[in-house]
This record gives structure tokens, C-alpha cells and sequence, in this order.
């Protein structure tokens, strides 16, 4: 594990994301999230998108690949309604021998090493978490950790997005942190082509039939406007193809069966 000082305290670094991950399809939101994150001149400053959608519409695997697309290390952070400020920014842990060791979070870590830093699902988090970054997503750019006590300055490299779910289950965002969140990037359902390329990457092992029958139950779900999305779509192949490895044939028993076990039998509907 990494280490740095920062005046004369040592913080042990987060690993950064390693994953394969491909954005498929809808170009310009990756253009959209590249050019927030530029910076055009020595007294610009890169913006902080926040991604908004409906679970499982490519929110963070947009954010990855973005980071990917400019060459930086990602960091993610999952943001839920317990975050706490100090699990934000420096974690103290008492080791065997009772000295007391600091750990960055992720979001620190992206900071000091110039990578990107995703704040899985923003909106989930409480106004106190929030305020506790607000210097670092203004022309300030920096962090102070009461816990460590110290004030970590974010590096000219470091960039910054968040990713929110269109659902009730959130806090409200207050407008001090919306008007540092921009631009705001509404991630909509692929297209039919698209979701076949994205099922496909996913699911090189499955045949065009299972995929076909897939991405049509899931276009007809868009078209109702029902949450269903490609997350859901591989999961319901993924357990069509396991079922019928298992058999040794395919039955309509089994794509019945997936999609009522894995979305609910509200969903067979749209077969």
C-alpha cells in the first residue's frame, strides 16, 4: 500500500479501480463528460458533472470509462445515507501495536495522485457530507480533515464526478451543491443496436437468439416506461444461458422463469 506525508502525517493511499469496463454506444455523453473535465486555460478549472438516470442505465461505467478515455486512474467512492464526513476524506485506524494509522479515502487518494475521483450515487448522501467537500468542488480545491488535522490541497490533474439515481430513496441536494455539480448529464435507455452491443460485450458466451429475445423484452419495457434496464437484461440472460447449460436445452419455462425471478412477475408482461 501507498503512503505520503502531508505535514508530517502519514496517510496510507486507496488502490484505484482495475476493471475492464467499454462505453458502448452514445458517444457524445462520453464526449460531454471529457470536455466538462478539459481545462483551456492556466486560469481554468475543470467542472464536476453529475450523471443522472435510473439504476443500471451506465451511470458509472460512463464515469469509468471517461477516466479511461483520459488516461487517469479512477477512484470510486459509494456514497450511501450513513457517509460521514471523516469517511470521506481520512479514516485514523488503531493498529495491534495502539498507534494510530490513517487511511485516505478514495476520494482523497484521487486528490494527492492526480486520478479521478466517482462518488457512486451522490444523492444518497447527507447536506453534512456534502459540505464537507464543498471547498474541494469550487476554485478552492481542497479538503481539511479535523480527524488528522491537516489540509490536503487536490493536485492541477485531479477531476471529480458524481452520479445520482432518478428515484425517492435520496436526500434533496442543496442548491450550494448543485451549482458546484455541473453540467448535469441525463443518461437515457439505449437504443435497440445499442443494448445488443452492450449485451453482447457482457455476454460473449450467450447466442443471438437469447440476446435478441432480451433486448426486445427490454425495449418493450422503455417503451411503458417501466425501470427495467440492461443491468437487469444481462442478469435475465446470463441466467437463461446458466439454466439452459444445465438442462442442455432451452425452454420458454426457463426465459418465463428468469425474468419473474430476477424483475417479478409484473414483468412478464413485456415478453
Amino acid at each position: 500500500m501507498k503512503t505520503v506525508v502531508i505535514d508530517d502525517v502519514e496517510l496510507r493511499l486507496a488502490y484505484p479501480l482495475e476493471i475492464d469496463v467499454q462505453w458502448i454506444g452514445q458517444k457524445d455523453l462520453l464526449n460531454q463528460v471529457i470536455a466538462a473535465w478539459m481545462v483551456v486555460d492556466e486560469k481554468d478549472l475543470p467542472l464536476n458533472p453529475r450523471l443522472l438516470g435510473k439504476p443500471g442505465v451506465g451511470k458509472t461505467t460512463l464515469a469509468i470509462a471517461a477516466a479511461k478515455a483520459i488516461n487517469r486512474d479512477a477512484y470510486i467512492y459509494q456514497a450511501t445515507m450513513d457517509t460521514r464526513p471523516e469517511d470521506l476524506i481520512i479514516t485514523p485506524v488503531i493498529a495491534c501495536d495502539g498507534k494510530i494509522s490513517y487511511y485516505a479515502s478514495p476520494l482523497v487518494t484521487a486528490m494527492i495522485t492526480g486520478g479521478v475521483c466517482i462518488l457512486d450515487e451522490g444523492n444518497r448522501m447527507s447536506e453534512k457530507s456534502w459540505a464537507s467537500i464543498a471547498p474541494l468542488l469550487d476554485y478552492r480545491r481542497y479538503v481539511e480533515s479535523i480527524i488528522a488535522g491537516i489540509k490536503i490541497k487536490a493536485k492541477r490533474e485531479f477531476r471529480f464526478v458524481t452520479t445520482m439515481n432518478e428515484d425517492v430513496s435520496t436526500y434533496e441536494i442543496p442548491e450550494y451543491i448543485h451549482s458546484r455539480l455541473q453540467p448535469q448529464i441525463k443518461i437515457e435507455f439505449p437504443s435497440w443496436e445499442d443494448e445488443k452491443k452492450i449485451l453482447k460485450f457482457n455476454l460473449p458466451f450467450s447466442d443471438e437468439e437469447v440476446l435478441d429475445l432480451v433486448v426486445n423484452f427490454l425495449q418493450s419495457a422503455h417503451s411503458a416506461d417501466r425501470p427495467y434496464t440492461v443491468r437487469d437484461g444481462i442478469n435475465i440472460a446470463r441466467y437463461i444461458v446458466k439454466m439452459e447449460k444445465q438442462k442442455g436445452k432451452r425452454t420458454n419455462k426457463m426465459i418465463t422463469m428468469a425474468v419473474e425471478q430476477i424483475l417479478g412477475e409484473e414483468a412478464l408482461q413485456y415478453l
